[in-house]
């Protein structure tokens, strides 16, 4: 007869309970991805109306490009992995300077993979002039989120 038979039900039951304690501490282990502090969120999102931080100089001859300085904020997009939110400065038309404001860094692999994606947009945006930019490989949400508020920024800066 076979070792887990009815000749020893105790040696079943101990058997199925280990493996029951087994199974809820391998589920219990695993970890979850937490969305970045709420506070974090809340305190950019008061930073996304637009910001003017110069005014238009006359005397152009008659190009279509805005002159003068805007600081913008873009929309903040929610990814999967956390908010991101760009924050632009465009001077006569020329994009200069751009921002993360917020993006995932919740935890340390979000702060890994964005302490080399974050750098790498922003001087292709500064590059391209525009968010048609590549995406990083290893934070293609991030990248995405990036791009997507950093053409509502263009679009609100007008250019």
């Amino acid at each position: 007869m076979h070792a887990l038979k009815k000749n020893r039900p105790l040696r079943r039951v101990t058997l199925a309970a280990a493996g029951t304690v087994t199974g809820v501490v391998l589920l219990l282990s695993l970890k979850p991805h937490t969305p970045p502090a709420v506070a974090q969120a809340s305190a950019s999102s008061g930073q996304s109306q637009s910001q003017s931080s110069g005014s238009s100089s006359g005397g152009s001859s008659g190009g279509t490009k805005s002159t003068g300085t805007k600081t913008v904020t873009g929309d903040t997009i929610q990814t999967r992995w956390g908010p991101v939110q760009v924050r632009v400065t465009v001077r006569n038309g020329e994009i200069t300077e751009v921002t993360a404001v917020a993006y995932p860094q919740g935890n340390p692999k979000d702060q890994e993979i964005n302490s080399y994606a974050i750098p790498q947009l922003r001087r292709e945006a500064l590059a391209a002039q525009s968010a048609q930019i590549d995406s990083v490989s290893g934070a293609t949400y991030t990248s995405d989120g990036y791009k997507r508020s950093l053409q509502s920024a263009l679009d609100s800066a007008g250019g």
